[in-house]
């Protein structure tokens, strides 16, 4: 895998002081598989909450858990939500995205995505099935989703660069 670049958290100090609750580091097929077979019918409908650690490895926790708490604080390769479906043999990524306003991950962050996946067996859709694109304004300071090409920002109005501009290290 290339070098990836490492996302800081850039979301509110109060998030990040939060416990995590029913995270898995997946290692291996078997972790997966036992982490999900512990999920709800209703629960396995939503997507999960994800990091890729520094170390490459794919964390889980359920929807609602936040990501700097799954990431215990640290930077992280790639951060998101993605879904789950059993194939009767295991389980297939059917949907991932990079959204999630607390790292702001580029969608270049995919190729840790995929190496964490393909590491552990999970077969996966080779991209994400929803790209998010962040900015920061450096008018304001507000962590904006760029929608339609506008690279506006929400709250001021001031432009957004066309570059990704978060800190990271």
């Amino acid at each position: 895998m290339a070098e990836c670049r490492r996302y800081r958290y850039v979301g509110p100090a109060e998030v990040r002081d939060r416990t995590a609750v029913d995270v898995v580091a997946v290692d291996g097929s078997a972790s997966l598989d036992g982490w999900l077979a512990g999920r709800g019918g209703g629960e396995l409908a939503e997507p999960v909450t994800f990091v890729v650690d520094l170390d490459g490895v794919l964390r889980l926790a359920p929807r609602r858990s936040e990501h700097v708490v799954l990431a215990d604080g640290r930077r992280v390769l790639a951060a998101g939500e993605m879904s789950f479906a059993s194939t009767g043999m295991g389980w297939r990524v059917v949907a991932v995205t990079n959204q999630w306003t607390g790292y702001c991950p580029d969608p270049d962050c995919w190729p840790a995505v995929a190496s964490a996946l393909d590491r552990v067996g999970v077969p996966h859709p080779g991209g994400f099935t929803d790209r998010v694109t962040f900015r920061c304004c450096p008018g304001c300071g507000e962590r904006n989703i760029v929608r339609d090409e506008d690279f506006t920002c929400a709250m001021c109005g001031g432009a957004l660069p066309a570059q990704w501009n978060f800190a990271s290290e």
